[in-house]
């Protein structure tokens, strides 16, 4: 088995052929090109390519491979693929101009960016104006990965969470590395936007999860699938009854494209799954219900000194703005995506 599931890329290629003339002939940078969603775009695009639904597109990959691990190490060897071993917090200079750029170079998971503040901070704002810059003397269309952690702990009234709440965020909390350069970087988009004229878009992705994820990510999934295939019990931080939705990445890769190709520049759009919202305590049981030959046990532990205790205690996306504008709709079940993470992840963790 391969590092994706050719059915996933196969099944985000279907859903993309009424787009797939958008990127026909194009030249793509991608920042962060080797991590957990970058790979994803790159195999749909050169998939894309393969199926002959329009005239190729080029790719140009950025990534310094600080996290990219194992799984992004290996490079396709693909005439339309060329890979720069680069830290965007550089300044980048390609020998053409692009037509696209997607920023998804950063450091998302807890466990990282409470080891790389600084380079948390850096990546997602001065790499940002960086490609920002690009775009503007390309002319070319941006798409900004932003992240749900800037709207911080939503109170009540405002979960499911509309993209007009201005957040709850802590610019001194143990997340405010990851949050605050995240809000700083929408607003950059917007300054770019309504100062120079980039068409530059801004995506909310909400746990976003799927084949591919590194084994040591330090994210929920990937943490929980390590225990359980290796015998051990799950830890769940805290009282394991903050809650989150999950949106499984082959939906979360066709909603992130149709607002790159379609959105409103300067504007954000949540990408996600409403439903269902659960506890870490009800995603324990769901994993043993949809995966019933696995052994799956848990225990309660208090938030360890890797992993920031102020936590969201919940987070549920409404994702109206996406579907009524770029006709977004996520298709794949809780069920379903974990079935498919968790097989997946049997060879891919083993």
């Amino acid at each position: 088995m391969g590092f994706l599931l050719d059915s996933d890329i196969d099944e985000i290629c279907e859903r993309l052929v009424p787009l797939a003339h958008e990127f026909g002939g194009k030249r793509i940078l991608i920042t962060g090109a080797r991590g957990f969603l970058g790979r994803y775009f790159t195999d749909v695009f050169l998939k894309l390519n393969a199926l002959g639904v329009a005239k190729p597109c080029e790719i140009i990959a950025i990534d310094n491979l600080v996290t990219a691990g194992q799984l992004g190490a290996e490079l396709p060897q693909d005439r339309s693929f060329a890979f720069v071993n680069h830290d965007i917090v550089k300044p980048f200079y390609p020998e053409r101009p692009v037509d696209f750029v997607m920023h998804l170079a950063g450091i998302a998971s807890p466990y990282y960016y409470r080891k790389w503040p600084l380079e948390t901070l850096e990546v997602a704002t001065t790499g940002l104006k960086n490609v920002l810059e690009l775009a503007k003397a390309s002319s070319a269309r941006l798409l900004f990965f932003s992240s749900s952690e800037i709207y911080g702990d939503p109170d009540a009234n405002h979960v499911p969470t509309q993209e007009s709440y201005h957040g709850n965020v802590s610019c001194l909390g143990a997340r405010a590395c990851y949050d605050e350069s995240k809000r700083l970087g929408e607003t950059l988009v917007r300054i770019y936007h309504t100062q120079s004229g980039v068409k530059g878009m801004i995506v909310r992705p909400f746990n976003v999860y799927g084949p591919g994820m590194q084994k040591l990510d330090y994210r929920v999934l990937p943490n929980f699938a390590a225990k359980i295939l290796s015998g051990e019990p799950v830890s769940v931080y805290g009282t394991g009854n903050q809650t989150r939705t999950f949106c499984y990445v082959t939906d979360a890769i066709v909603g992130f494209l149709k607002v790159l190709v379609g959105g409103q520049p300067g504007e954000p759009y949540n990408i996600g799954n409403p439903r269902p919202e659960i506890s870490m305590l009800e995603l324990v049981k769901a994993i043993e219900r949809c995966m019933p030959e696995l052994k799956v046990r848990y225990h309660l532990i208090e938030h360890p000194d890797t992993y920031p205790a102020d936590e969201p205690q919940r987070r549920c996306p409404d994702i109206t703005k996406a579907q009524l504008q770029v006709e977004y709709e996520p298709k794949v079940s809780l069920d379903d995506g974990l079935v498919r993470f968790f097989r997946w992840a049997k060879t891919a963790y083993a």
